[in-house]
C-alpha cells in the first residue's frame, strides 16, 4: 500500500489548495443535487433511447461536467495558457464526443432482438451493453493514438506493469467490509445485481455458471474500456497539456457517468476517481485501476446475489 500512499502524499502536497478543493466541493454538491433532484440521467436524457440525441445530451452533460472542473481549476491556478493550445481543445472534445457516444449509443438493443429471434433478448442486450465499448471506445481511441496522438505512452497506459500491482489487489480486499455494509441498502440492491439469471443456459443447452461468467467477464471489459477512458486518455493522455490539472476535471466528468446510479456510488466515485486518476499519472499505468475497478465491481455483484438467495 505504501506505493499507493506516497503517490496520494505527493500529489495533494504540490496540488492541494484549500479555496480550489473547497469551491470544487461546492461545485459537484450543486451538481449532484442538481441530477438527483430532476433525475436528469434516467428521467430525461434515457428518455431518448434510441435516438440520436440521446449521444448529444450525454455529451453536453460530460462537456459541462469537465469543463466546469477545469474552469474550477484554472481559476485559482490561473494557468490560463494551458487552454490556449489547440491541441487541448482537440483532444478534450474528442475524448468528451466518445464519452457521449458510449454513453448514448443503443444499437445493441436491436441487434439483441434480432439474433435468436429474440429468445433470448435479455442476456444478449446485457452482454452486448458491456462489450459495446468495443467499438464505442476502443476502435475511436485506437484511430485518434495512430493518426493524431504523438505521444510514447504505450495506448495510454495500457501497457502492463505486473510488478507493481500487489497493493491495488491489497486496496480491493480492503473494500469489501464497505461493500457488505451496502449490500444491506435498498437503494443498492435496486441497482445490483447488474445481471439477473436467464433462459440463456437453458437455450443454448449450457451450465448456468457459463452464462453468467460470459456476462461478468463481458461485464468486466466495460471497466476496461472506462479506465482506458477515464485514467488513460483523460490523465494520462492530457497531462502533457494540463499537468497535474488534468486530474480534477476528470474527477468531475467521472462522477456525472454514476449519475443514475446509487447516491452513494456517485459520491464514492469522486474519492475513488482521484486516487485511481493520481495513480495513473504518477505510475503512466492504467493497470492498478483496472483491478481495483473490476474487483469492487465483482463484489458488489457478488455481495448483491447473496442477498437475493
Amino acid at each position: 500500500m505504501r506505493p499507493i500512499w506516497d503517490a496520494l502524499r505527493k500529489h495533494l502536497r504540490q496540488d492541494f489548495r484549500w479555496n480550489l478543493y473547497g469551491t470544487l466541493a461546492l461545485f459537484l454538491v450543486l451538481f449532484i443535487t442538481f441530477n438527483y433532484s430532476v433525475n436528469l440521467e434516467r428521467g430525461i436524457i434515457d428518455s431518448y433511447r434510441g435516438n440520436p440525441l440521446r449521444i448529444v445530451w450525454y455529451f453536453l452533460l460530460y462537456c459541462f461536467a469537465y469543463y466546469g472542473g477545469l474552469l474550477i481549476y484554472l481559476g485559482f491556478t490561473k494557468e490560463w495558457w494551458r487552454v490556449k493550445n489547440p491541441r487541448f481543445w482537440i483532444y478534450s472534445v474528442f475524448i468528451l464526443a466518445v464519452l457521449g457516444l458510449d454513453g448514448g449509443f443503443y444499437g445493441y438493443n436491436s441487434l439483441s432482438r434480432t439474433l435468436f429471434d429474440g429468445a433470448v433478448y435479455s442476456y444478449l442486450f446485457h452482454c452486448f451493453t458491456n462489450v459495446s465499448s468495443a467499438l464505442t471506445v476502443f476502435l475511436p481511441l485506437v484511430l485518434f493514438y495512430y493518426f493524431v496522438d504523438n505521444q510514447r505512452h504505450h495506448f495510454y497506459g495500457l501497457q502492463p506493469k505486473w510488478t507493481k500491482l500487489k497493493p491495488y489487489f491489497i486496496l480491493v480486499s480492503l473494500m469489501l467490509p464497505l461493500i457488505a455494509w451496502a449490500s444491506f441498502q435498498p437503494d443498492f440492491l435496486r441497482s445490483y445485481p447488474t445481471y439477473f439469471d436467464s433462459n440463456a443456459d437453458e437455450y443454448f443447452g449450457v451450465s448456468r455458471w457459463i452464462t453468467t461468467l460470459l456476462y461478468e467477464l463481458l461485464y468486466a471489459f466495460d471497466f476496461v474500456s472506462t479506465e482506458l477512458m477515464f485514467r488513460g486518455f483523460m490523465v494520462i493522455g492530457m497531462a502533457h497539456l494540463l499537468g497535474r490539472g488534468a486530474i480534477i476535471p476528470m474527477v468531475v466528468c467521472y462522477a456525472s457517468l454514476h449519475f443514475g446510479k446509487p447516491l452513494g456510488e456517485t459520491i464514492g466515485s469522486i474519492f475513488g476517481g482521484y486516487i485511481l486518476g493520481v495513480i495513473a499519472l504518477e505510475s503512466r499505468s492504467i493497470w492498478g485501476g483496472i483491478i481495483v475497478h473490476v474487483g469492487v465491481a465483482w463484489m458488489m455483484d457478488l455481495a448483491a446475489w447473496l442477498q437475493k438467495l
